[in-house]
């Protein structure tokens, strides 16, 4: 036997045997089929992967505007919320004021009161001491000079009537 007819050239020819019989019997057709049904899988699941990532990102776009619009609904919020703070704060303050003007008012009302009531009482007691100490002093005068003043009196009552 030469010496090219070794084993090697052996597995050779039964490779070449088996590849006539594979594809006398079409299976390179199916392995196609099966390899392009494969593709078609990774390319079918790429655009899939891609789809799903536009859509993610769309949806990122969206979040990240309604989060901007709720951070500045927020910032609108809260300068809401300080000038009706501020508004109630005047308002408070302004109300204060008034209550503590009429409160004043009432108070000073109230110590006019007393005194135009204390006043009234110590001119209601000196006219009741003066009428006591004039009537003890016309019952004294009118005991000792008694008849004299009714004399002067009823003679300047007829001077006055003619």
């Amino acid at each position: 036997m030469p010496e090219w007819m070794d084993n090697s050239f052996w597995a050779l020819v039964a490779l070449i045997i088996f590849l006539v019989a594979v594809g006398y019997f079409g299976i390179f057709g199916v392995i196609g089929k099966m390899l392009d049904g494969r593709i078609k899988q990774i390319a079918d699941e790429l655009a899939e992967a891609k789809r799903l990532r536009e859509e993610a990102a769309a949806l990122l776009a969206e979040y990240e505007q309604k989060r901007v619009a709720a951070e500045s609904e927020a910032q609108g919020i809260i300068a809401a919320a300080q000038d009706e703070a501020t508004r109630l704060t005047t308002e408070a303050q302004a109300s204060l004021a008034d209550l503590v003007a009429r409160r004043t008012k009432a108070v000073e009302d109230k110590i006019a009161q007393a005194e135009a009531q204390a006043i009234a009482e110590v001119r209601s007691r000196s006219a009741d001491v003066a009428i006591e100490a004039a009537r003890l002093v016309l019952t004294d005068e009118m005991g000792r000079k008694g008849g004299q003043v009714v004399d002067r009196a009823i003679a300047d009552v007829g001077n006055r009537l003619n």
